[in-house]
């Protein structure tokens, strides 16, 4: 792994006009360049004000700079950040003096890369400033500072050291067979791997949580035609998102906006009423209604109080459940149908889409259902992505394969090949493991060579 030797710059905020912008640059030269820009290097950490002047000696701008010394700074080298006032030009005039006096504009991400490779953060760590930047609810908020903090890469060192343990007893039969070692006990590392297999299977569990704290949770409102499902979706969204008309099936297509509700971000999706009976043209809405009842992690249905309670096609009924689907039963502002019956078992929650009666407990409703949602890990919020995914994936699968072989006695070599590829399948995900530790714990318990 190669290590850095130059110095970066870059804008650290928003392109734009501003009160402030922040340049930062980082690396070996650092130290110099505040010197040689400002006269003075301040102690870390303290601000300190003064004009900024090129290398012409022409004033650019006074600034607020501080300095950080490597290696308590973000990225683990010397870093200076510099705060202009937010004019795009002067912020761009102070980047091409920085530039002009050795820096190069540095890559996407580079900061943050520099960070890990200097031990300040783990790939997960590093993943979730991302996540922080575009954190769009609470929730997801809370998600982002947890991970920030190691929440991830503290589940993730613990089930490494497990398997560390495992893969030193394993590979004891196999370097050092004439030691003094205790008797193999198959069961007691078959136990030990199940134990393995239940921690992966639980961060695993949060896959598709994570996916909804950084999308969003995709909320199908769905129904009978003229039940008031773009009513409902205009009421939440707070303005006049999709036409509504007196006519049925004015809605053909879906809609699609994004809402916060609580602690959660939510994909509201206005889609065709489910007419029994279509047009063509209907018929067409439909298969896109149900296009996207079969990616829902959320249901509001809504029923017209006035009418009685209509059927569902098959294959979108089979999606509805009490655990993700809420009943919103509009138009209750109206006499309600004759023996209209609401299916028991879900939550419900009378509105008038009209008026907004009801829509603060709908809301309520929505937030709690959402909560559930959420997977727990212990009293840390763990959500993990894509990749984490993949590799959890690939160490589970390797976990069970070397739990088939130790169960039909197969060679301890390729039990242990099978560790091996578990172990850098989950360090993938920090991004830190040290296959050396293997032989450091194998010596440290078995006193092997003593």
């Amino acid at each position: 792994m190669s290590f850095p030797t130059d110095t970066i710059a870059a804008l650290a905020t928003p392109t734009g006009t501003s009160a402030i912008a922040v340049v930062r640059a980082s690396g070996p030269h650092v130290s110099a360049l505040v010197t040689e820009i400002f006269g003075e290097k301040p102690p870390p950490r303290h601000a300190q004000h003064a004009d900024y002047r090129d290398a012409s000696g022409a004033l650019v701008d006074d600034v607020l700079f501080t300095f950080f010394s490597a290696p308590n700074s973000f990225t683990g080298e010397d870093t200076v950040e510099i705060s202009c006032h937010g004019n795009p030009f002067i912020a761009q005039k102070i980047l091409e003096d920085l530039f002009a006096r050795g820096c190069r504009p540095a890559d996407a991400g580079e900061f943050s890369k520099r960070a890990f490779l200097n031990g300040r953060m783990d790939l997960s760590q590093a993943e979730a400033v991302m996540d922080l930047i575009h954190a769009r609810s609470e929730r997801a908020l809370a998600a982002a500072n947890q991970q920030l903090r190691g929440a991830l890469g503290r589940q993730m060192q613990s089930l490494i050291s497990q398997l560390v343990n495992v893969l030193a007893i394993i590979e004891a039969y196999i370097d050092f067979p004439d030691e003094d070692l205790p008797a193999e006990n198959r069961q007691s590392v078959l136990d030990q791997l199940k134990e393995l297999q239940t921690g992966t299977a639980r961060l695993l569990a949060t896959s598709h949580y994570g996916a909804m704290l950084r999308d969003g949770i995709k909320t199908v409102i769905l129904g009978e035609p003229n039940a008031g499902k773009s009513s409902l979706l205009n009421r939440l969204v707070g303005r006049e998102r999709a036409l509504v008309s007196a006519e049925p099936g004015t809605t053909r297509d879906y809609l699609e906006e994004r809402i916060l509700v609580g602690p959660h971000a939510l994909r509201l999706i206005d889609t065709a009423g489910l007419n029994p009976t279509p047009s063509s043209l209907e018929k067409r809405g439909m298969d896109k209604t149900m296009e996207q009842a079969a990616e829902a992690d959320l249901f509001l249905w809504v029923l017209d109080a006035t009418r009685p309670l209509p059927a569902l096609p098959s294959s979108t009924a089979g999606r509805l459940s009490s655990t993700n689907t809420i009943i919103v039963l509009n138009k209750s502002d109206l006499s309600a149908a004759p023996g209209l019956s609401v299916p028991t078992g879900y939550r419900s929650a009378a509105v008038s889409a009209l008026t907004g009666v009801g829509l603060e407990k709908l809301r309520a409703l929505v937030a709690r259902l959402a909560d559930s949602f959420q997977v727990n890990i212990g009293e840390e919020l763990i959500a993990i992505n894509a990749r984490h995914a993949y590799s959890l994936d690939q160490a589970r699968q390797c976990l069970e394969c070397a739990s088939a072989k130790l169960s039909e006695r197969s060679s301890t070599e390729l039990v242990a090949s099978d560790l091996r590829g578990a172990l850098d399948a989950l360090g993938q995900i920090s991004g830190k493991v040290d296959n050396e530790q293997v032989l450091d714990r194998l010596f440290a318990t078995f006193c092997i060579g003593k």
